[in-house]
């Protein structure tokens, strides 16, 4: 009897992994401004409303946006600034951006960070904002904010996170007896790491765009290259192994970063 339980339990687990693998390689779309085949479910125009829908509630987990129109109006034009090289190589090609692209300073001073939302939301921190030393430098993090929006990373990663959780849910079934979950556990940690390096990947990509588009915005894109070494001063140098983090470590992304100015500014 515990035989053919087992037996059930590995044909259950196989199904669900095929349904798993069936649904994310299905989602098949192509990058309407780079070209790029990605597996992603949502189109543009939901993540621009997913984004537009989250934004409130983001802001306000960082205090608020920071109540200086001053400030704001100057991250929101070297935002557009950015956003405007990207829009015009797009037309070049006979196509348009189909985000709605806004940038916000947030009130939170002690956290340093800046983010996308899907669809064009950018977030930068007051927090990190107080540490650029020029617009060159802001330009390089709103850049790579934008990069996320431009290649789809969030809409990407929840289709893998959908399809990593399958998997997980496939390798419990498979090998729990009711009272160990050993599988299940071991399959959840090779998950979150496969994550965590789909994510310095995307860091990496990012990293690239803003490159590209400083240099045709006409920003310094060592900038770049400043700002990684802000942030490495921001976190007091305490660092994770980078196998363990969704950032490549400062050295890496400035090694990079260096690569990406060399290629663009031929």
């Amino acid at each position: 009897m515990q035989s053919s339980g087992f037996k059930f339990r590995i044909l259950i687990g196989l199904v669900m992994g095929i349904v798993a693998l069936i649904s994310y390689y299905s989602k098949n779309q192509v990058n309407p401004i780079t070209g790029e085949k990605q597996h992603i479910d949502l189109t543009p125009q939901q993540e621009v409303t997913m984004g537009l829908q989250s934004a409130p509630q983001m802001a306000q987990e960082y205090g608020g946006v920071y109540n200086d129109n001053e400030v704001q109006q100057q991250a929101k034009a070297v935002g557009y600034k950015l956003v405007k090289q990207v829009d015009d190589e797009a037309k070049a090609k006979g196509v348009s951006i189909p985000y709605q692209f806004d940038f916000h300073v947030l009130a939170d001073d002690q956290t340093v960070n800046a983010f996308a939302l899907p669809g064009g939301q950018i977030f930068i921190t007051v927090g990190l904002l107080k540490r650029l030393k020029s617009e060159d430098q802001l330009a390089g993090v709103l850049g790579h904010e934008v990069g996320h929006v431009i290649h789809r990373h969030s809409a990407q990663q929840m289709a893998k996170s959908d399809f990593y959780q399958g998997l997980v849910g496939a390798v419990a079934t498979a090998t729990s007896d009711g009272t160990n979950m050993g599988g299940g556990q071991i399959a959840q940690y090779v998950a979150q790491i496969q994550e965590m390096k789909f994510g310095r990947l995307d860091e990496l990509q990012s990293d690239e765009f803003g490159v590209k588009y400083m240099i045709q915005a006409g920003y310094d894109p060592n900038a770049m290259i400043e700002v990684m070494q802000i942030l490495e001063q921001a976190s007091g140098g305490q660092q994770q192994d980078e196998f363990m983090s969704t950032h490549p470590s400062p050295q890496n992304r400035i090694a990079k970063i260096k690569e990406h100015i060399a290629k663009y500014s031929k």
